[in-house]
């Protein structure tokens, strides 16, 4: 019998393209009758499972009509068997307006805020203001939905102290859960790497409670679908730039594109090692991921792992090099 599989769809809609992403977007004025059809098309040709979690990403999902989301998630509910209490979270952008949400079965708002300060908005080229970030997030509390917001950190300019001040905005206004990604360079060519960058890690990391690398959640509000794909469970992807991960309950599969194609278990083994370790859960050391784990170099630096009965965890000290880490972590 397949296994549950979590559903993951790729809105790649924008009304502008922020200088500092990297993601796959589209700006101007979509077809949604086509995407709708499209994606329910996708949602067809996939393997009957069961769903714990629906997470449309962008882009900007938002963007979407009420109709059409609507559609999607009454396609995805005659084709998969779709849990009663399943998590199903969309993005939006501060000043977007809230639709039907709630009757369509919408239970969680991620608000991509991205900051509490204007000028640094500016800089971010968004173009929603810090008062319309508020507004978004006020309102999805108050509707009931479990709600999220993301920020960036490390701007130029920006200090430890701004970031604490954020962290305290953020339980002030009774977030329970936000996303914090430091700006690289990589991302955003116009300026330098931010000298506090580790220091501002380290202070969010005080001030709330980390439960992946740039996640945070008050016990029992972690995004459910992040969490259990982080965690090595299988899931669809569909829409433009999605990707997927599938398992029959023998073999796993890569979906990329629309096009499914096998993945070794040895390339599995390192992908679940990669997304366990961001998390304070770890890696769950089943058979496949011991036989790839360097245990030399992981005895020889116990100063930066936790090893509990069945999991690899990475200590706060890990957290820190985490992408220096996994080279030397994986055989």
């Amino acid at each position: 019998m397949i296994p549950a599989h979590h559903l993951y769809i790729h809105v790649p809609f924008c009304v502008k393209k922020c200088p500092y992403c990297a993601f796959h977007s589209t700006v101007g004025a979509p077809d949604w009758s086509a995407y709708a059809a499209n994606i329910i098309n996708a949602i067809k040709q996939q393997p009957k499972c069961r769903i714990p979690t629906i997470f449309f990403g962008g882009g900007t999902p938002s963007l979407m009509p009420a109709k059409i989301l609507s559609d999607i998630l009454d396609a995805a509910r005659s084709h998969f068997d779709v849990a009663g209490d399943a998590e199903i979270t969309i993005e939006m952008n501060p000043g977007t307006a809230f639709q039907d949400y709630k009757s369509i079965g919408v239970t969680r708002i991620s608000v991509g805020a991205q900051s509490f300060d204007d000028k640094e908005l500016e800089f971010l080229g968004r173009i929603h203001s810090a008062a319309e970030a508020r507004r978004t997030i006020d309102a999805a509390l108050n509707a009931g939905f479990d709600t999220s917001a993301d920020f960036i950190y490390a701007l130029p300019g920006q200090t430890t102290q701004d970031v604490a001040q954020l962290c305290a905005e953020i339980k002030r206004i009774g977030l329970k859960h936000a996303s914090l990604y430091e700006l690289t360079p990589e991302a955003n060519a116009k300026f330098a790497p931010c000298e506090q960058n580790t220091e501002m890690f380290v202070e969010i990391g005080r001030r709330l409670r980390r439960y992946e690398v740039s996640n945070y959640a008050e016990p029992g509000h972690e995004c459910r679908h992040n969490f259990g794909i982080w965690a090595g469970e299988p899931y669809i992807g569909l829409g433009p730039s999605a990707a997927g991960r599938l398992f029959d309950g023998t073999n796993w599969l890569e979906q990329s594109s629309g096009i499914t194609k096998p993945l070794t278990a040895r390339d599995r083994a390192i992908e679940k090692v990669i997304t366990g370790l961001r998390t304070t859960r770890g890696v769950k050391l089943t058979n496949d991921v011991k036989e790839i784990l360097n245990w030399n170099f992981i005895e020889k630096n116990p100063i930066l792992f936790l090893q509990k009965r069945d999991s690899l965890v990475l200590n706060k000290q890990g957290l820190l090099i985490l992408d220096g880490l996994l080279p030397k972590v994986i055989l």
